[in-house]
């Protein structure tokens, strides 16, 4: 009788507790959102934290912003929406194998990047040397989250998804197993599928890789992402604490290393970014002296939030996909063909 009273939602959270590692993150249990909603009769709370994110304009403008080349020639270069794709997907094989929660680790995943600007890193280089307070997409993301979307109010995601999402770079330090599956999932993800792009760009090769991280990872990309993934899951099953194991850790971030030697920084790969950083700073610029041309929107969001115009200015290029940047360039500074009809 109990068990019928019981809704959709309340079914699956007590699911939860009957299959899920006693280190999983138990929906039931979440510290809840800022403000308060009524539960969803058919959906965990992280469930539907993903939903959100999915269904937000900041995710869906993902798919036109740059992962590492920037304006490549060719439909198979990831971008920043396949590059999360991919990091959602590693870090839900992980979790799934380690009984965690694989609601969490997707909405995590699915977010970490929503702040990212157009042009990759190079946008926000540009945007952390022109905006007075600096600027880092992991604290941009959570103020997408918190602030920019739906109209300025936010998707009250809750405190765990936030958590995860502020902290998935290296230096972050998430309070549950399964912001730090996506936090690993993050490198894991980045460095192989660079390496697949750079070698389609002619960039690198795969035997040009030095074979004291290929010998010890793999010599594809698909045995890298097999190794990585069993390392972690073979270390950290029954444990309350996500790692790999030495020699794999220590080769993996030794590949990172060289990624930024031979792609990151190579002049071939980032041709183009030079140009990218300069537009972006201009754009900045414009904006900051013609507030009237933002959208309405970001106008009052700045008069309600009391916001400065460097930070609205920033908001609203950091949002840009790489093409509507290039499209409001040409719009504001380069003079058109001028008519009488």
């Amino acid at each position: 009788m109990e068990q019928e009273k019981m809704n959709m939602r309340q079914k699956l959270e007590k699911r939860e507790h009957e299959y899920l590692s006693p280190y999983a993150a138990f929906s039931d249990c979440s510290m809840g959102r800022d403000v308060f909603e009524e539960p969803c009769d058919l959906r965990p709370i992280y469930q539907r934290d993903r939903d959100r994110i999915l269904h937000s304009k900041a995710f869906r403008r993902l798919k036109h912003k740059t992962q590492v080349f920037l304006a490549p020639e060719g439909d198979h270069y990831r971008t920043r929406l396949t590059h999360t794709l991919e990091v959602s997907q590693t870090a839900r094989t992980i979790a799934k194998a380690l009984r965690l929660n694989e609601d969490l680790t997707e909405a995590i995943a699915l977010g970490h990047d929503l702040g990212h600007t157009p042009f990759g890193h190079a946008g926000e280089r540009a945007l952390d040397k022109i905006c007075p307070r600096g600027f880092e997409h992991h604290l941009q993301s959570i103020r997408v989250v918190e602030q920019l979307e739906n109209h300025g109010c936010g998707l009250n995601l809750t405190k765990e998804v936030r958590d995860g999402i502020v902290n998935h770079q290296t230096q972050g330090k998430p309070s549950t197993l399964e912001g730090k599956i996506v936090r690993l999932s993050d490198k894991i993800a980045y460095i192989n599928h660079d390496i697949d792009d750079a070698i389609r760009g002619h960039i690198i090769t795969e035997e040009e890789i030095p074979k004291e991280y290929t010998d010890i990872l793999g010599h594809s990309v698909r045995e890298r992402l097999n190794t990585l993934i069993h390392d972690i899951v073979t270390n950290s099953e029954d444990r309350n604490d996500i790692i790999m194991s030495q020699e794999i850790e220590t080769a993996m971030l030794k590949l990172r290393k060289y990624m930024f030697e031979s792609v990151y920084l190579n002049k071939k790969a980032k041709s183009q970014e030079e140009k990218a950083e300069k537009l972006l700073e201009q754009l900045f610029l414009y904006y900051e002296k013609h507030l009237e041309l933002l959208p309405e929107e970001y106008l009052h969001r700045m008069e309600q939030n009391n916001d400065p115009v460097y930070q609205t200015v920033c908001d609203y290029i950091a949002g840009m996909t790489d093409r509507y940047a290039v499209a409001k360039y040409k719009e504001l500074m380069i003079p058109s063909a001028w008519s009488v009809y």
